[in-house]
């Protein structure tokens, strides 16, 4: 019995496998090194919910099937999002971050991950209330072509503004969050004011390079779901892009203390994973 069941797990792990290389293979998307567990929790969830009988199934839907390779994109994206979401984290950028970035006459901050754009919206909602909007450019970009179309079009659903108002406040924000969009029945907007400064654009993390040169880069809780080797060409690639003195914002729980690039930065804000690259590396 027991047999039996290590065969099928195996085989499980086999199949999952050549899913991912089959939408690699066709569509250029790399999960190959993304954490395991991972794809195996979406994979799993998007079996049961298709109601095919197997993975291989899904491969052969995948070669055929456009409209279902974006729903497995969808599931393979990581989207665990909200405004001001970590609220200790704005409010370390708000007091410790933004002396840094008034040294400069001009801008440039990368969103990399930015999912459907609620974390992107904070950052510029921060950067107005502390005068520096006018002088930034950021560039907000995810390897998901719908979710970014998403994130451009800046709608939320009402019954969550509470929510991000909390957090708003959590931050230490310094007006009404309601000041930032306006309701419509279900949906809320945030003001178009707040998007002239961002771009954005559809930037894969594993297979793309360095998308410009940057003062800040802000990707959290985007690293644990990449394997290790994954991680470290990720913080090598923000390494790249940001020029000395520049910023790194990761997740509370990613760290740079076994990345082959630690040598590269100083720490920050160490309980938000806010680094410093030095000046030469």
């Amino acid at each position: 019995m027991k047999k039996s069941q290590d065969d099928l797990l195996e085989n499980q792990v086999i199949e999952i496998r050549l899913l991912i290389q089959a939408i690699y293979e066709k569509y250029g998307y790399d999960f190959r090194n993304y954490s395991q567990a991972h794809i195996k929790r979406r994979v799993i969830n998007r079996l049961n919910l298709s109601g095919m009988a197997n993975i291989s199934d899904m491969i052969h839907e995948v070669l055929i099937n456009h409209k279902f390779v974006d729903q497995l994109l969808m599931d393979l994206s990581i989207n665990v999002t909200e405004m001001f979401r970590d609220p200790s984290f704005y409010k370390a950028v708000r007091e410790q971050v933004v002396p840094v970035l008034k040294t400069y006459p001009f801008i440039k901050i990368w969103h990399a991950g930015c999912s459907s754009g609620e974390e992107v919206y904070s950052m510029a909602i921060l950067l107005r209330e502390e005068g520096l909007y006018n002088r930034t450019q950021i560039y907000a970009t995810d390897f998901n072509p719908v979710i970014i179309k998403q994130a451009r079009e800046g709608i939320y659903p009402i019954n969550r503004m509470k929510e991000f108002t909390l957090n708003y406040q959590k931050a230490g924000g310094k007006s009404a969050f309601s000041d930032y969009y306006t309701a419509n029945y279900e949906s809320a907007k945030i003001l178009d004011t707040f998007k002239k400064n961002i771009v954005f654009a559809t930037h894969n993390l594993v297979t793309d390079s360095v998308f410009a040169e940057v003062h800040m880069v802000v990707c959290r809780n985007v690293l644990i779901y990449f394997d290790r080797n994954l991680q470290d060409k990720v913080v090598g690639l923000f390494s790249d892009s940001l020029t000395g003195g520049g910023v790194l914002c990761l997740g509370s729980k990613e760290s740079m203390q076994f990345s082959g690039f630690n040598h590269n930065f100083e720490s920050l804000v160490k309980n938000e994973r806010i680094y410093i690259k030095k000046y030469h590396v």
